[in-house]
């Protein structure tokens, strides 16, 4: 038997057993409540550090954003393609040229100016080609020099108050051919086309522009006394210019296709106040490019001119028609920087 000498009553001791189980209790709440209070702020903290950060990292991606939007000033570029095609033949019954070859260059050079409001876009092309058979000798097949440039100030949105100037000719001799002798018919500045106009340009985008002139100013100029003396290209005989006045019309396009399809036209129409104003003079250029790799491709240039003063020798005897050029060629590309 368990002696109990010395232990208070048992009544006080199931009390005491009882208040201490009661702060054993009470102890491990408080230390449940310490831990889920010491998560939940953690918690709070790296969810508050978090937001901080996506904030800080979307407004440093919208300052990019907006940093890569800042007007440009200069941008150049451009493309230079050569291209050729050859044939020959020996013992051949069906018959032909023995041997035949062509080649055809076009260089384009590009310089836009944007700086606030004000654009000025400048652009030159140059094609130039040559045919070489056993039966014909050397011909000319192509040969252009065309400068343009344009300067707007952008008043509402798209549409910019512009002033252009356009100068057009060919760098070398060029023959009409009979079945018995050629004859001289064009040459450096013969002829040569000058336009200066005003008006409205609307644009947009980079890949198109409409430009609309009510005032325009052109210049045909026969440098060559031996052509002038001919009477051509709308020029009196005797004379090496005249001038001009009436409305002008220019669209530009130039556009990707497709990823190895790349096009680049322009249409320019004018009436002159002066002379028959419903007969419009038409220049129609167009120039595609199919890529192959980096530094081959296939191009074709159409080329579609109407000018009512240009009188064609024909069934009809002489007057105007439309003239048309088709070039089709593959060889070496480039773009320019």
């Amino acid at each position: 038997m368990i002696s109990t000498a010395g232990y208070p009553p048992l009544s006080n001791r199931i009390r005491l057993i009882f208040v201490a189980s009661n702060s054993i209790i009470d102890m491990r709440k408080w230390m449940l409540l310490s831990i889920a209070a010491l998560g939940y702020m953690t918690s709070y903290c790296q969810d508050d550090i978090t937001v901080k950060k996506l904030q800080s990292e979307i407004n440093r991606q919208v300052k990019k954003e907006v940093a890569d939007t800042t007007p440009w000033n200069w941008v150049k570029g451009g493309t230079v393609a050569l291209n050729g095609t050859q044939g020959s033949l020996r013992n051949w019954a069906a018959g032909g040229d023995k041997f035949s070859m062509a080649i055809n260059s076009y260089v384009n050079y590009y310089v836009f100016y944007r700086n606030g409001r004000q654009n000025w876009d400048n652009n030159l092309d140059f094609n130039f080609g040559l045919l070489q058979s056993t039966s014909t000798g050397t011909r000319k097949n192509d040969d252009r020099v065309d400068i343009l440039s344009k300067y707007g100030y952008n008043f509402d949105g798209k549409w910019f108050l512009s002033g252009l100037f356009n100068f057009r000719t060919q760098l070398f001799d060029g023959y009409s051919y009979s079945s018995d002798n050629k004859s001289l018919s064009s040459t450096f500045l013969s002829p040569a086309y000058i336009l200066t106009s005003l008006g409205f340009d609307y644009k947009p985008s980079a890949k198109f522009s409409a430009f609309i002139s009510p005032l325009t100013s052109r210049w045909v100029i026969v440098a060559s006394r031996k052509l002038a003396a001919k009477g051509l290209y709308g020029v009196d005989s005797g004379r090496h210019a005249i001038n001009e006045f009436g409305a002008f019309a220019s669209i530009n396009v130039v556009r990707p296709m497709s990823n190895n399809v790349s096009y680049k036209g322009r249409l320019d129409l004018f009436s002159n106040y002066r002379n028959r104003a419903k007969n419009v003079d038409v220049f129609f250029t167009n120039y595609f490019a199919f890529k192959i790799n980096r530094y081959l491709a296939a191009t074709y240039n159409l080329d579609l001119i109407y000018d009512d003063d240009v009188r064609i020798f024909g069934k009809q005897g002489r007057s105007p028609s439309l003239q048309l050029k088709s070039l089709i060629g593959i060889g070496f590309t480039m773009k320019l920087k």
